[in-house]
């Protein structure tokens, strides 16, 4: 008496798979790459070049943040020896630079 009669909806339209959510994670995606990823990679590539060439009389600093003269590099090793302070040399692996100086670069200063 009171009830009405129910009417069956029709099914919701599929939902476009490469317009609604493909395309923007795959821009997402060219984001992150060209702005975060390659530039990291990038700078790993310098690091790994710049600690690699290291040869007698650089500057380094190691990562525990002490800095020393290079007295003995070996290209076939993965130490070398480094001058702490006179008198006081230490072996250092090579995967532990933080930074290389050559010669006549100058120090960099923070302010």
């Amino acid at each position: 008496m009171f009830t009405t009669p129910a009417f069956a909806q029709g099914a919701p339209a599929p939902m476009d798979p490469l317009g609604g959510l493909l395309i923007p994670m795959l821009l997402m995606l060219v984001i992150f790459y060209f702005f975060l990823i390659r530039p990291q990679s990038q700078r790993a590539k310098e690091h790994r070049e710049r600690v690699n060439a290291v040869r007698r009389g650089d500057t380094v600093i190691t990562s525990g943040g002490m800095v020393g003269r290079v007295l003995k590099a070996s290209d076939t090793s993965d130490e070398i020896e480094v001058e702490l302070a006179d008198n006081l040399k230490v072996r250092v692996l090579k995967s532990t630079l933080m930074d290389v100086r050559s010669k006549g670069e100058p120090v960099k200063e923070t302010t």
